[in-house]
């Protein structure tokens, strides 16, 4: 599964709107995780253009109604 990293907690702090204005490290972490989902959208997504999709199974289920 991709994974969008940051730089940090994928947070910004405050009880306001002004407050969370305030939180410099939470927004900059914020961009950067924007910034990485943006390049891992584009990039799946060129991938798929170039490779096609991978095709899931979906042929078996297992179900175990007993508990056993």
């Amino acid at each position: 599964m991709p994974l969008a990293s940051s730089t940090y907690w994928n947070q910004v702090h405050g009880f306001t709107a002004a407050d969370v204005e305030k939180d410099a490290e939470g927004l900059q972490t914020m961009r950067n995780l924007a910034k990485s989902m943006s390049f891992l959208i584009k990039a799946i997504s060129d991938a798929g253009e170039k490779y096609g999709y991978p095709e899931a199974e979906t042929e078996n289920f297992t179900s175990f109604p007993d508990g056993k």
